[in-house]
């Protein structure tokens, strides 16, 4: 079994800035790419940001220079900074996680999601 347990959402005004954290538990063997996605009223989900164990990062182009992704490998964690939030990055936002556990094959995860709603 593996859980990803989100955390750090809530309400903020345009121009503001959150984190969100992401932790995997479990009988993990190894994660290999980590990110996050959102998916807003009516809309599909899409991806915000991921990166692999390596440290290689992508973005969506709507948060390229607003949000930052980083993970501890040690810990099993990702994390999201976002700063000058808008009200369009109003969303669900889920972690994600393309991984392994002990003595099965290699499989995407999904958080329970975590609202963000910019607004003022």
């Amino acid at each position: 079994q593996v859980q990803l347990v989100e955390s750090g959402g809530g309400l903020v005004q345009p121009g503001g800035s959150l984190r969100l954290s992401c932790a995997a538990s479990g009988s993990i063997f190894s994660i290999y790419t980590m990110g996050w996605y959102r998916q807003a009223p009516g809309k599909q989900r899409e991806l915000v940001a991921a990166i692999t164990s390596s440290g290689s990062t992508n973005y969506a182009d709507s948060v390229k220079g607003r949000f930052t992704i980083s993970r501890d490998n040690a810990k099993n964690t990702v994390s999201l900074q976002m700063n000058s939030l808008k009200p369009e990055d109003t969303a669900v936002y889920y972690c994600n996680a393309d991984l392994q556990i002990i003595l099965s094959a290699r499989r995407n995860y999904w958080g329970q999601g975590t609202q963000v709603t910019v607004s003022s």
